[in-house]
C-alpha cells in the first residue's frame, strides 16, 4: 500500500511541478504549485516526518502561495505578455535537462542509495515547539514583519496613479 501511495504522490508532485513551469497563466501556475506542495507534504508523511509536512503546508502552501496569488492578482498579468522562447529560456532548459540527465546517470551507475543511519535520535515535537516559542521567537516575528512590509510595498507599487492626483 505504501509503495502505491508513494507512486501516486510522486506522479502528482512531478506532474503538477511540470504544469507550474509550462503553464502560461500565472494564477493557474500558482494553483499547480499549491498542488505540488501538497503532494510533497504527502511524501513527507510517508517518510514519517509529519512535522515537516505540516510546516510545508502551513508556511509554503498557506503563506507563500497565498502571497504569490495576491501579488499576481494585484499586478494583473496577462497570459499573452510572455515571450515563449528566448535564448535564456533555451539555455535554462538545456541546463535543466543536463542536470536531470546527470542525476539519472549517477543513480544508474551507483545502483543503490546510501542507507540512513539508524542511531539518529528524533527530537520530540514538544522540544521543537519549546525552541520555536523561546529561542527562535524573535526571528520568526521579524520574518513575519518583513513579509507584511513586502506585501504593503507591493500594494503601494502596484497602485495606479492618476495625473489629477499629482497636481498641486
Amino acid at each position: 500500500m505504501a509503495d502505491t501511495l508513494f507512486l501516486i504522490l510522486s506522479v502528482l508532485t512531478v506532474a503538477t511541478a511540470l504544469l507550474v513551469v509550462l503553464n502560461k497563466n500565472a494564477v493557474n501556475a500558482a494553483m499547480f504549485l499549491l498542488l505540488s506542495l501538497v503532494g510533497l507534504a504527502g511524501l513527507f508523511v510517508l517518510l514519517d516526518a509529519p512535522l515537516l509536512a505540516f510546516v510545508l503546508i502551513l508556511v509554503y502552501a498557506g503563506a507563500v502561495v497565498a502571497l504569490f496569488l495576491f501579488i499576481i492578482m494585484l499586478l494583473d498579468t496577462t497570459p499573452g505578455s510572455f515571450k515563449a522562447f528566448t535564448p535564456l529560456t533555451i539555455a535554462a532548459a538545456l541546463t535543466g535537462a543536463a542536470v536531470l540527465g546527470l542525476g539519472i546517470w549517477s543513480l544508474v551507475n551507483r545502483a543503490a542509495l546510501p542507507l540512513a543511519p539508524g542511531s539518529v535520535p528524533v527530537p520530540a515535537l514538544k522540544q521543537y515547539a519549546e525552541q520555536l516559542f523561546t529561542t527562535y521567537l524573535l526571528p520568526v516575528q521579524v520574518v513575519g514583519f518583513m513579509l507584511l512590509v513586502a506585501m504593503l510595498g507591493v500594494i503601494v507599487l502596484s497602485r495606479k496613479h492618476d495625473a489629477t492626483e499629482d497636481a498641486p
